[in-house]
């Protein structure tokens, strides 16, 4: 049979205090003296004490404990992201609890208000698609919300994230400078995704301005997966004629789309350029190392863990945070095969 888990009455007996001076250890430090203070301390520490959360829980009515949405986990980028949220809110002493949603603002909603029943003090969200209402009961509830990857933010929210038009835009004027003009894109889902809808209004946009057009045949939107974003490929190249460049809505669509090139034969970046978004630490070890959109993940969900924090605080001010993302050049993007010929 497992020993009794020490109690607050233990730690005040090995103290000779009271159970109030404990509870004033443990909760007020800084108004205890520190002689008794380092007294209560060791015996703590002596015994192992762990004070009784619910507890705190009810003289604070907060948990320490923050909630994460996530669409998925399964892609390395937001693997990162519990990472680097999880750590930084553990130094402030918080918990973080995470639910995924997969890209369904429904089970985002159900998944928002379950974290809400086990007493979530905050809650953290990908984009700003979810749906009015659940955004409505947040707010009725008080509860801060801290809305992440997105810039900029509809009016009333709270978030830190980045352009993503603005950055495929960058993307696109690169593939265009190198001679590039017959550019598809291997898009992520859109509906239900500002992020994958931002990323295609980028590389429509950037392309209308050089007098291009996105026609049907080079826009293709699939899952972020690798067998889709194959299958997504063998689609795009199916047009007459072919892309010479593809704009994949991330890495994960632009390794699919490398390992199908590779397997029809043709030779990145000779006969075709890909472009990915995130730069994953994959992205510099395939062959070719993938040039891609590099997001500085660790800034930004520390930041967005740093505003679920002030909020909780009170602070209202820094309540919006741009982060800037950049175009990594590898080597899996050239001039097309007219031009290289042409230059030699």
């Amino acid at each position: 049979m497992p020993a009794a888990l020490p109690t607050i009455e233990d730690v005040a007996r090995r103290a000779g205090v009271s159970t109030a001076t404990v509870s004033r250890v443990i909760n007020q430090p800084d108004g205890v003296r520190p002689a008794l203070r380092a007294k209560v301390e060791a015996a703590v520490a002596h015994l192992g004490y762990v004070p009784h959360a619910g507890a705190r829980t009810l003289k604070s009515r907060r948990t320490g404990t923050v909630g994460a949405i996530f669409p998925t986990i399964d892609n390395a980028i937001f693997a990162k992201a519990i990472d680097a949220l999880q750590r930084r809110l553990a130094e402030a002493d918080h918990q973080l609890l995470i639910a995924t949603s997969g890209y369904d603002p429904a089970v985002e909603e159900s998944q928002a208000l379950n974290l809400l029943t086990r007493g979530v003090d905050a809650l953290i969200l990908c984009g700003c698609a979810q749906r009015p209402a659940l955004l409505a009961r947040l707010k009725e509830r008080g509860v801060p919300v801290v809305h992440v990857m997105s810039w900029p933010l509809p009016p009333g929210l709270v978030g830190v994230g980045f352009d993503n038009a603005r950055a495929m835009g960058q993307v696109v004027r690169y593939l265009l400078d190198l001679g590039h003009r017959r550019i598809a894109m291997l898009a992520g889902v859109t509906r239900d995704n500002d992020r994958a809808t931002e990323r295609v209004r980028g590389v429509r946009e950037a392309l209308a301005a050089a007098g291009l057009p996105l026609p049907a045949q080079r826009l293709v939107e699939r899952r972020y997966g690798l067998a889709p974003a194959r299958e997504g490929l063998r689609h795009l190249l199916a047009a007459a004629p072919p892309p010479t460049a593809v704009v994949c809505g991330n890495d994960v669509l632009a390794f699919g789309a490398l390992l199908e090139a590779q397997r029809l034969g043709i030779e990145v970046p000779r006969d075709l350029s890909i472009v990915g978004f995130d730069d994953l630490e994959m992205a510099s070890h395939v062959q070719p190392a993938l040039t891609t959109v590099h997001v500085p993940a660790e800034t930004l969900w520390r930041r967005a863990a740093e505003q679920a924090l002030a909020m909780l605080q009170g602070d209202t001010a820094a309540r919006e945070s741009e982060v800037e993302v950049s175009l990594v050049v590898r080597g899996s993007t050239a001039p097309p095969a007219g031009r290289q010929r042409s230059r030699r």
